[in-house]
């Protein structure tokens, strides 16, 4: 019977728990009715006890109620200083059992009082049963108070009734009362807590439609800021790309476009698809769709492979950019644990926008030791730095800092992904940046000092994948000269195939070294033709398979599980379907290794 803080909306919170501690509520809302009662019965209590001489009885007993009013009081203030205790089922409980003790205890010295009050004996062991029936009512709520509240409220009483002979009949009817009240109590305790039920499940589903709702929102807002990103971004690169080929088809009445032209073209459609992958790359990684496959790999090759990439334009703006790595990693045992592909999407990234934004002085790559479990990719520029609340902005999606982004193509979406990847990998994105003097942006990822990394190809293995039979499966006519160019370009023969049945058929009468497949073929889509393919027991069942999807986390899962051995994302680029195809074919060579060596064990 303590008087608590209203139940928070907590989701971690079970149904039973939000039962019980409804309960406990009920049983507080009752507290001001229980201390009206026992006021209500204390003139009664003191003129039954008037025909008494011991006054020093009478004293302890109404000190009792006072020190019980007082309980009840100081301790509603505490727990209102502490609302952490209003999902604390344990402590709760305990509270409202000692306060239903605190007045059990006060019956049993009435009880002990009247047995010496002469004429008032039996009307105040009567009383005192009364008091303990409106107990056992006040208690009800929650049935762990209840049954061990009420037997030890009823049973003193009850034992000063049957002591005396005359009142033995008095006794067993109090007895009856008592009886009576427990089994009405249980009743309304089971009756109460249907309703409880009820009610968790009632604030169950308006949390869920609450969260549904705000989930819808921030569906809207994210869909609207794409919209409105994307609108810009895509005209303005469409435009371009549209003007040149006007131009190079006599649509323009005039000669055929200029090398320049054709440059800005490429660049124009070229940021383009980088607008397009990093917003459906943010939307998966945010909806939890986006996977990574983290292994031990060699940081420092991969900062200095693209910086060497970054370079070019870097010195076209006459910017120094160096690489400077840490001499206790180079020669400490171990690597860092990530996704390469997605380490390689983050730091280029921030180097890239080290670059954009940077307009005189030198950016530095650094890579050092964060102790002994943790590595450390800075980026430092000497651009036009941020104050922390543009920093802040900067990390938001869809958001860019007017002041530095004035007419520097982007969507706003690079450092919120970065930022994302890097904790789905176990890592962290943050920055430091000072306006006027330049920024500093850093990748930290686990580090594994016991950690190994794969063996790198022998020169002539790694031109060994020059030159294969590639069968390229595709629906869409666009992306299949579009393979068939990259393909041919990387110096493959090529066959192609417009539906999945065709390809399955062509691959097992022709000796094929690759399958590049579309996930959703007509007339067999890709899972099915690499699962088909797998569980053949020819030569086609161990060729290597890449599978073409068009941003589908689910296309991707499918054919994955199917057994593509990589999966590539349209649209491509000759350096992405060069990396595909040697990780599928190295892929796939691992794994006849790993069956030659079964099969020789079990030899």
């Amino acid at each position: 019977m303590i008087a608590t803080a209203a139940l928070p909306d907590d989701t971690s919170i079970t149904d039973r728990e939000k039962v019980e501690l409804m309960a406990l509520d009920a049983q507080s809302s009752l507290l001001p009715y229980t201390l009206a009662f026992f006021s209500f019965s204390l003139p009664i209590f003191v003129w039954q006890a008037a025909v008494t001489k011991n006054a020093i009885w009478i004293s302890v007993l109404l000190l009792q109620f006072s020190v019980n009013w007082m309980a009840f009081y100081f301790t509603l203030a505490w727990l209102r200083r502490r609302p952490d205790l209003a999902v604390d089922l344990a402590a709760r409980t305990r509270l409202h059992i000692v306060g239903g003790l605190l007045w059990a205890v006060a019956i049993a010295q009435l009880a002990a009082f009247a047995l010496g009050a002469g004429q008032a004996r039996e009307p105040l062991l009567l009383l005192a049963t009364g008091a303990a029936v409106v107990c056992m009512f006040f208690t009800c709520p929650s049935l762990a108070t209840l049954l061990i509240v009420a037997p030890v409220a009823s049973a003193p009483p009850l034992i000063g009734l049957y002591m005396d002979p005359a009142t033995r009949g008095a006794g067993a009817a109090a007895w009856g009362g008592i009886a009576l009240a427990m089994a009405l109590c249980l009743i309304m305790n089971r009756m109460l807590r249907r309703q409880f039920l009820m009610a968790a499940e009632r604030e169950r589903l308006v949390e869920e439609r609450a969260r549904a709702l705000a989930e819808a929102e921030q569906l809207a807002r994210s869909k609207s800021d794409i919209l409105a990103t994307l609108s810009h971004e895509i005209r303005n690169g469409l435009n371009g790309v549209n003007h040149v080929l006007a131009a190079a088809t006599g649509g323009l009445g005039r000669a055929a476009p200029s090398r320049e032209q054709m440059s800005a073209a490429l660049i124009a459609s070229n940021d383009l698809l980088s607008v397009l992958n990093a917003t459906l790359d943010s939307e998966n990684a945010q909806c939890g769709r986006l996977a990574v496959n983290s292994r031990p790999f060699d940081v420092c090759r991969l900062a200095r492979s693209l910086a060497l990439l970054a370079r070019p334009e870097a010195a076209s703006k006459s910017l120094e950019l160096t690489v400077h790595v840490d001499k206790e990693l180079e020669t400490a045992a171990g690597a860092a644990t990530a996704d390469p592909v997605r380490v390689r999407q983050i730091l280029t990234n921030l180097i890239s926008n080290a670059v954009k934004y940077t307009v005189r002085g030198r950016i530095e790559l650094r890579v050092q030791m964060q102790g002994q479990d943790r590595l450390r990719i800075e980026v430092a520029d000497t651009g036009p730095g941020l104050n922390p609340e543009e920093l802040s902005q900067a990390f938001a999606p869809f958001r860019r800092v007017d002041r530095t982004s004035m007419g520097v193509s982007g969507a706003g979406l690079g450092l919120s992904l970065s930022r994302d990847l890097a904790r789905m990998m176990g890592g962290q994105v943050c920055a430091d940046s000072a306006q006027g003097v330049g920024s500093r942006f850093w990748l930290e990822l686990p580090f594994d000092p016991k950690g190994h990394l794969a063996p790198e190809p022998e020169p002539e293995e790694a031109q060994a994948g020059r030159g294969l039979r590639v069968l390229v499966a595709e629906g869409d006519a666009l992306n299949a000269a579009m393979l068939r160019s990259v393909l041919e370009q990387l110096g493959h023969q090529v066959a192609l195939a417009s539906d999945g049945q065709r390809a399955l058929d062509l691959a097992k009468v022709c000796a094929f070294d690759l399958l590049m497949i579309d996930g959703r073929t007509p007339n067999m889509n890709g899972a099915g033709v690499i699962r088909t393919l797998r569980e053949a027991t020819d030569a086609a069942a161990g060729m290597p398979i890449v599978a073409i999807i068009d941003g589908s986390c689910g296309d991707a899962q499918a054919c994955t599980q199917a057994g593509a051995d990589e999966v590539l994302r349209i649209p491509v680029s000759v350096s992405v379907v060069a990396r595909a195809l040697e990780s599928a074919a190295n892929a796939r060579g691992a794994q006849r290794a790993r069956v030659a060596v079964v099969k020789d064990a079990a030899a």
